[in-house]
């Protein structure tokens, strides 16, 4: 049996010529809903409302499944015409049935996206529509329209949603029963009414005086600095020019995680942001890839790489699911060998990080000391064998067993679950303090420190790791 839908739109009259020659036909015709301004233009017909799947559906996900199987279900029987408030392109129940159905007629009316548009005055044509409740579906656009505000809740999520995109001292139009007035954002939820009728159409600033930026405005800037007449420094950077920064930013971000300073960890997300963004302008110049390339790889890598979330993998815990992720890492990487594995670890990290990556990967072909232990005896025996080749006065033998001795200790430290790159750091850190509050502490007393052994030193440390413990 033929499945039609029709789009009331917004107001009584709206009703097309061809939608009222279906109505006409003799089939069963359901409305979405009767407290619709819109469903005044069915008064002449024969309409189930279908208002009571709404108190009957535990969310509007449900509640659009149960519309779609209603009107599925009656066109077993006869034809059936659906007709919702609005456009049929914005209804979800109309989305599901047309996805389910084959042969759907659609018969469309006046959309609540193009109604706010054109009560707000907003000017570009990329427009962002959706409903209240698919608010988190809204994606960054010149200008959105957002409608079915018809409660308070649902207004203070549109509002949190819509600040987070435009700012919350953005200008906006909100409007209710065809009265359109302009408010901020931050005042959507302030409103005295809310009903069906109610929206917010709101259109981003000016680039250089918008509150709230994206992603795709920080390519946009870097585009208008790399072009003719924009920076010079900018335009002469190429990949390698700048690969350093990348580096070192990375090194702000961590300084930042490791203070537990969240403003310094915002800014510097930011720099680290910039420099991948700044990379990926760079090889779009050059034809390589594009920013929408980089992010498309990001995602599929992600979902290929969490098969125990979208693929049929298992992981119970955390060990578990890493164990998933290297696998697909494997599949992903093509390595046929472990030694293709460890040939991919980056030359570049820094020794600690990279020697523990190396004996991580190796270890997988069962390449490994039994414990921290074992790694602990070897250790102590290449320490002894560099203290032998320093009494031999064998400098050069002496100088590569201090990188076994390394080496050993990266063992020692992963098989004893720390991490060697954070260990060191720690003590790194732990050191410098140790030093300068003893320096501190002896210049206070009037000494010399270029004058103290190593009797005085271990004096002035221990003094100096004392007075750290009473603070």
């Amino acid at each position: 049996m033929q499945i039609t839908l029709i789009g009331l739109g917004l107001n009584e009259g709206e009703l097309s010529g061809s939608a009222k020659a279906a109505l006409s036909q003799g089939a069963k015709i359901f409305a979405r809903t009767a407290q619709s301004p819109s469903y005044r233009s069915l008064g002449g017909y024969d309409v189930q409302p279908l208002d009571e799947l709404f108190t009957s559906s535990r969310n509007f996900d449900t509640l659009n499944k149960k519309l779609a199987d209603t009107v599925i279900k009656q066109s077993k029987l006869t034809d059936v015409i659906y007709c919702v408030d609005g456009a049929v392109c914005e209804d979800n129940a109309c989305k599901i049935i047309l996805s389910r159905k084959k042969d759907v007629k659609v018969i469309e009316g006046p959309s609540k996206t193009s109604y706010a548009v054109n009560l707000a005055g907003i000017k570009t044509t990329c427009v962002s529509g959706v409903s209240a409740y698919d608010i988190k579906n809204l994606k960054p656009s010149p200008a959105a329209v957002v409608y079915d505000i018809d409660c308070y809740y649902i207004a203070s999520e549109v509002k949190i949603a819509l600040s987070d995109l435009y700012g919350e001292e953005a200008d906006c139009t909100f409007i209710c029963g065809g009265k359109a007035v302009k408010i901020k954002i931050y005042e959507i939820d302030r409103q005295k009414d809310y009903n069906m009728t109610c929206a917010v159409a709101v259109e981003e600033s000016d680039f250089l005086v918008k509150d709230r930026y994206d992603y795709n405005d920080v390519l946009n800037i870097v585009r208008v600095l790399r072009a003719p007449g924009g920076c010079p420094w900018d335009r002469a950077q190429t990949n390698e020019s700048i690969r350093q920064n990348m580096i070192e930013e990375a090194y702000e971000l961590v300084d930042a995680i490791n203070k537990n300073d969240d403003d310094m960890l915002w800014e510097e997300t930011g720099d680290v942001l910039l420099q991948a963004a700044f990379h990926t302008v760079l090889k779009e110049e050059q034809g390589a890839f594009t920013s929408q390339d980089v992010t498309t790889r990001l995602v599929k890598k992600l979902i290929f790489r969490h098969s125990h979330i979208f693929g049929k993998d298992k992981a119970a815990d955390e060990n578990s699911a890493l164990g998933v992720w290297d696998k697909n890492k494997e599949i992903e990487k093509k390595h046929s060998t472990y030694g293709e594995s460890v040939a991919a670890v980056p030359d570049n990290f820094p020794a600690c990080m990279r020697a523990q990556k190396v004996q991580k990967r190796a270890s997988k072909a069962g390449l490994d000391y039994l414990s921290a232990m074992s790694a602990a005896d070897k250790l102590t025996e290449d320490t002894d064998s560099c203290i032998n080749a320093l009494l031999d006065g064998k400098e050069d033998l002496a100088k590569k067993l201090c990188g076994d001795m390394l080496f050993d200790a990266v063992s020692v430290c992963r098989l004893a679950g720390a991490d060697s790159e954070q260990a060191l750091t720690e003590r790194t850190a732990e050191f410098a303090e140790l030093f300068i509050k003893a320096e501190e502490i002896a210049l206070s007393e009037g000494k010399n420190v270029k004058d103290f052994g190593e009797l005085e030193w271990n004096w002035y440390l221990l003094r100096a790791k004392n007075a750290i413990k009473e603070h």
